[in-house]
């Protein structure tokens, strides 16, 4: 227990808040974009498949 209070080095509240929110911002980022390139890639495949009938 002595090592989890006093040998290890934790972030200020500061520090853990800027943290949370970067991480945050960057898997909406990264949700958009995985949505943007599947919605993209799906009407595409239907143009395909419709200009094949």
């Amino acid at each position: 227990m002595d090592e989890l209070l006093n040998k290890v080095s934790w972030p200020s509240w500061d520090e853990l808040r800027t943290s949370t929110i970067i991480v945050l911002v960057a898997a909406l980022i990264f949700g958009i974009i995985i949505y943007a390139i599947d919605t993209t890639f799906g009407f595409t495949s239907n143009m395909f498949y419709k200009f094949m009938e």
